[in-house]
């Protein structure tokens, strides 16, 4: 299974002349590279993140939908490692 996730962008900068990122997963924070949607996006922004590509903006709202539908799916077993990421992404 594929996931995205929705982040916070909290930084952009340029590195070897790619636009780069440091993303807010409630919490945690990963650099992500932001070539696809470079010119969308600002710091503030959420973007939809998939193995350290951000791949699409959302807005603030969609993010938080997101966030619950993964608190929801945590439920199962398996996932339960989502509900860590939607409960860190609450206060975002």
């Amino acid at each position: 299974m594929c996931l995205g996730i929705p982040a916070r962008i909290v930084e952009m900068h340029e590195t070897q002349g790619l636009p780069m990122g440091v993303v807010d997963f409630g919490g945690v924070r990963r650099e992500v590279c932001l070539a696809y949607v470079a010119n969308d996006v600002k710091v503030g922004d959420y973007a939809v993140i998939h193995v350290g590509f951000a791949i699409s903006k959302v807005d603030e709202a969609e993010a938080r939908r997101t966030y619950e539908v993964l608190r929801e799916m945590s439920q199962l077993d398996e996932l339960e490692w989502m509900k860590d990421v939607a409960d860190r992404a609450e206060g975002v």
